[in-house]
């Protein structure tokens, strides 16, 4: 473009990032990302217990029986946590610019993505928002879908291949859709019968 060219709407030329927004030092940052690339996304299935270690080793609080996929992306895992006996599937990404917690027994599945950050677009310089994303326990966010910034999901939701979660989902919800409406309770199958099982708020604590 010209020099000329006059900006209505951003100048990506006045874009900053803000001091400690990453968390970490740049180098260490760069360290992280050449590091995943290179040893940890691209290993074989079976080193669960590899990849574990490693985001454990760069600052990520990990539970136990954690499994952690090949192909699954963390931006910052140092402001990651995750509860016991999750899953994180295949090629799902973790945009945690802000925190991202996921509560134990939960599923997230394959091309996922949790996106803890926006831009401002009102802004001319276009500023990055983060916002942190709380999954509680026993959620499944299946494949493809998209949690966005400062959303929560709360006790035992769905939320439906495909679909974009842009608001708080309540517990036992299933939602689906762009964006996401509710279609459904999620149910229990028992020996008898089906029971709806919807917490109270008391139970919604990851």
């Amino acid at each position: 473009m010209s020099a000329s060219h006059f900006n209505r709407f951003q100048d990506l030329s006045r874009f900053r990032v803000a001091e400690g927004f990453r968390g970490r030092p740049a180098w260490f940052v760069q360290l992280w990302w050449i590091f995943d690339a290179l040893f940890v996304r691209s290993t074989p299935q079976a080193l669960y217990f590899w990849r574990r270690f490693i985001w454990r080793l760069f600052g990520a609080k990990v539970g136990r029986k954690v499994l952690i996929r090949p192909g699954v992306r963390v931006t910052f895992p140092w402001k990651v946590v995750i509860g016991d006996y999750c899953w994180i599937g295949d090629n799902a990404t973790l945009y945690s610019v802000a925190e991202i917690t996921i509560g134990e027994h939960t599923v997230v599945s394959q091309e996922a993505y949790l996106c803890a950050g926006t831009h401002d677009h009102s802004d001319m310089s276009f500023p990055v928002i983060a916002s942190a994303i709380t999954i509680e326990s026993e959620c499944w966010i299946a494949a493809r879908a998209f949690v966005g910034p400062g959303v929560r999901i709360g006790y035992g939701a769905v939320v439906g291949a495909c679909s974009a979660a842009l608001s708080d989902v309540p517990p036992a919800m299933i939602v689906a859709g762009v964006p996401a409406r509710t279609v459904g309770i999620r149910t229990v199958r028992h020996s008898d019968s089906d029971v709806p099982m919807v917490p109270t708020r008391d139970e919604w604590r990851l």
